[in-house]
């Protein structure tokens, strides 16, 4: 028998024993719970979902509550979740028993090894103490300064690319959003630059690491095969697997997965010994560590997130202390978790602006307000206020800049869903009843083993039981006081949202006490409990960095001009796991990300006082 046979042999026994398996267990409790038909015999509604979903998410939430029965592959019954009590039962109360999907855990481990995302209880913990610290406030604000040049050269670069005497001109800014940001995360987090900024340089990483999020997403509904064909075939069958594909467009991106996996792998070694040498004090500093803003090992100082972390897993007990494999890990789980989606926020941001002028105007008079006073109170009064650099707990304070980050990124979520499984039998509570598929209204909903829940950010995001009938409503203006100033939210009024904390009243997502365990001003667009983005805090820190650069020398409009044959350019954000923008036909192809935007100098009306 074939390699061919045999693998075809196996999926089709998988399926029939699963199709078997539905026909003779007892009941699902799901079945009683309402949500739209099945669809599809073998997608059942997941496509519908995932794959430019925006609108067919929120109208899920909106007709059926908080908590909804859908079709998954092969007619699996899974539930979606955006109740806010059982949202905190998941994320936090009974986290251990809402874990990752095996497809989750395991594609991860695949590609990016025994980092943060690749792993289950107590290694994850483990892991998540040893890192917790690394992302302090007090970490942040040393680092803040350091990572200022790239903010600078992002300015410089889009400056560059107005030509003389053209003003506005139209720039896409997906390319340079995903080139500095990488930045970032590669200098800040790893005190290393692959000169994603160099117009003229190109990267075998970088380009890696940008092409991984689209070719991941290209074949999302093979995820859940993940499970079968690593428990069940090795490496190399696996490999052998993928040349036999009759679908030549998936054996093709298979291929390219492949290949950007390798890519990330072996460089993420490279940077990891020499960290690791650094460390130990016999490594220099490579070709790789030098940036245009002089030497990066000597301007970082040890101040970057993966030196701290080796520095601290040497001085930890043998008990707490990280394998050199979960070490190496991290390095491409933490480039790939804060590149993608901070891209993708500080695009949305822009795009924002490009649509309020007003909005735009009086955030850009905000920050030059706010500049103007710090130079006075440093004696910089040689300095022009475009280039002064806020110190960290200026930056973060500033309140119109932090609402209009806020309800961006509550609105809008670069990432929309996520996925857990129950590991034993359970009951999750509801907040909000719902209408069962009888009609009787339920308060709880009893989940079997092994049940999948879709954590819908989106939908949580939106429920206007919690953040009023105006949810669905860009909106900034929510979390100001009424005189302007920031709405206190946390104990430290930070936005950061701890177990504990008492309501901040009058806050936005807070309604007669009801509120969602999110760590991030009470949205769930960060998670909560455990498996919360470890990062958010630098990831906000980067966002409000680049937009107050930016906007102090720039002023973005939506594109004004049309493609050659006369279309106007639409930008529309399709949600396929991660919001994505792209232009619409016919003046685009409605799949490449772009966010093409006219771009000029600030001028004296570009502001409101």
């Amino acid at each position: 028998m074939s390699l061919l046979q045999l693998s075809g042999t196996g999926f089709l026994a998988l399926v029939l024993w699963k199709l078997f398996r539905r026909l003779t267990r007892p009941r699902n409790p799901l079945e009683d719970v309402a949500g739209p038909e099945k669809e599809h015999w073998l997608k059942g509604n997941y496509h519908r979902i995932f794959q430019d979903g925006w609108d067919y998410n929120l109208q899920l939430a909106e007709k059926y509550g908080g908590a909804v029965k859908i079709h998954g592959l092969l007619g699996t019954l899974q539930l979606y979740v955006s109740d806010p009590r059982a949202l905190h039962n998941i994320v936090v109360k009974e986290q251990h028993i809402f874990e990752e999907t095996d497809m989750f855990i395991l594609g991860n481990k695949l590609i990016f090894g025994e980092g943060l995302i690749s792993t289950l209880g107590d290694q994850h913990r483990k892991q998540r103490k040893m890192l917790t610290p690394v992302f302090s406030l007090a970490n942040m604000r040393d680092l803040l300064p350091v990572i200022q040049p790239i903010a600078d050269k992002m300015r410089d670069v889009l400056l560059g690319l107005i030509p003389p005497g053209e003003d506005p001109h139209e720039i896409d800014l997906v390319p340079w959003m995903s080139r500095g940001t990488l930045e970032y995360v590669c200098q800040a987090n790893l005190g290393y630059t692959f000169h994603a900024l160099e117009p003229d340089k190109t990267n075998e990483y970088a380009k890696a690491v940008r092409n991984l999020s689209p070719t991941a997403l290209s074949i999302i509904l093979l995820r859940p095969f993940v499970p079968f064909f690593v428990r069940n075939f090795s490496l190399h069958l696996r490999n052998q697997l993928v040349e036999y594909l009759p679908i030549t467009r998936l054996r093709v991106q298979l291929h390219e997965l492949r290949r950007i996996v390798r890519v990330m792998d072996r460089v993420s070694h490279e940077i990891f010994a020499e960290k690791k040498a650094a460390m130990l004090g016999h490594g220099a500093a490579t070709s790789g560590e030098v940036s245009s803003g002089g030497n990066l090992g000597e301007r970082m100082r040890g101040k970057d997130i993966m030196s701290i972390m080796l520095r601290a897993n040497a001085s930890s007990d043998d008990t707490d202390r990280l394998t050199d494999e979960e070490l190496l890990g991290q390095v491409n789980t933490i480039i790939f978790a804060g590149f993608e989606t901070t891209t993708i926020a500080v695009c949305r941001t822009l795009y924002l602006l490009a649509e309020k002028p007003t909005v735009q105007a009086q955030l850009r008079s905000e920050v030059r307000r706010a500049k103007r006073e710090y130079a006075a109170a440093q004696g910089l009064s040689d300095v022009r206020w475009e280039d002064v650099d806020l110190p960290y707990d200026v930056l973060m304070g500033l309140p119109f800049l932090d609402a209009i980050l806020r309800e961006t990124l509550r609105v809008y979520p670069p990432t929309s869903l996520m996925s857990r499984t129950t590991r034993k039998d359970t009951m999750l509570p509801l907040q909000f009843p719902v209408r069962s598929a009888s009609g009787a209204m339920i308060s709880e909903i009893a989940l079997p083993a092994n049940t999948n829940v879709i954590i819908s950010i989106l939908a949580a995001n939106h429920n206007k039981e919690v953040w009023g009938a105006d949810a669905d409503e860009w909106r900034p203006a929510r979390w100001l006081t009424p005189t302007g100033e920031r709405i206190r939210i946390g104990e430290d009024g930070d936005g950061v949202v701890r177990e504990g904390d008492a309501p901040a009243e009058g806050a936005p997502g807070n309604r007669n006490g009801v509120k969602y365990p999110g760590v991030y001003a009470s949205m769930m667009t960060f998670l909560g409990g455990g498996r919360a983005c470890i990062g958010f805090k630098f990831a906000e820190m980067e966002m409000k960095q680049i937009l107050t650069t930016l906007l102090s020398t720039m002023h973005f409009a939506l594109p004004s001009g049309a493609d050659e044959h006369g279309n106007r350019k639409q930008i529309r954000w399709k949600m396929n796991g991660l919001q994505v923008p792209v232009l619409d036909p016919p003046a685009g192809d409605g799949h490449t990300p772009q966010v093409p935007l006219d771009v000029r100098r600030v001028r004296a009306e570009d502001f409101l006082s």
